[in-house]
């Protein structure tokens, strides 16, 4: 199977890096903090939304700015502690793009966002954060974005993503969409390719553009 695309756009966690540790660690700290019982929060989506949504489910809106703030910190201060990792076939697949042909586009904030991408040395020229946005995945506004930002066309995308939420907010922005099984099981993904993470493809740069395959 190939796919041409014209720009390709990644989601972070899950999809380029895993901070699997980091999060339940912080977040776990945070609800306690804040006197979430454990009920309460096994019922919240946790991966791929904004920290924003999570804590406004959570929490009255008259905590949540400083509930948001006080998650960023602990999550950004949590990075040196080496809970943040590549994942496979991530370091192979970006050196084979040009760095206008790609983007991260992530429902985490841009300080935490670069704070991760840094400590594995992944380096973006676009980024897209939660602070770009208005409306999170999956609303399909941040990977519009993302396509606006790299100029262009949404339907000539593709879209990296771990998180159902996040596939949904491609498809909602017409890109074709690529599910990586690394925090979620295959059939819980809903994508045009459903692979173990991004050491299953490889990338071909051509004139015009970015053909990918499945390695055999």
């Amino acid at each position: 199977m190939k796919i041409h695309a014209q720009a390709l756009l990644f989601d972070n966690d899950g999809t380029l890096v895993s901070s699997l540790e980091s999060v339940r660690r912080c977040w776990t700290r945070w609800a306690g903090e804040y006197g979430i019982t454990a009920q309460e929060f096994a019922r919240v989506e946790l991966h791929g939304r904004p920290a924003a949504e999570i804590a406004a489910d959570l929490l009255p809106a008259g905590v949540v700015p400083e509930a948001v703030a006080r998650i960023e910190q602990l999550e950004v201060e949590d990075v040196p502690g080496g809970g943040v990792h590549l994942l496979p076939g991530t370091r192979e697949l970006l050196d084979a793009l040009p760095a206008d042909r790609w983007a991260v586009v992530t429902s985490a904030t841009r300080r935490l966002a670069e704070a991760r991408l840094g400590a594995v040395g992944i380096l973006p020229k676009t980024l897209v954060a939660a602070d770009d946005i208005t409306r999170g995945k999956p609303d399909p506004e941040p990977y519009l974005l993302g396509a606006r930002a790299l100029g262009v066309d949404p339907a000539a995308c593709v879209v990296f993503e771990d998180a159902p939420a996040g596939l949904q907010s491609g498809r909602a922005a017409g890109m074709t969409t690529v599910a990586l099984a690394t925090t979620h099981r295959p059939d819980e993904l809903d994508a045009d390719l459903v692979v173990t993470d991004l050491s299953a493809l490889s990338a071909l740069v051509t004139g015009a553009g970015v053909e990918l395959s499945v390695r055999g």
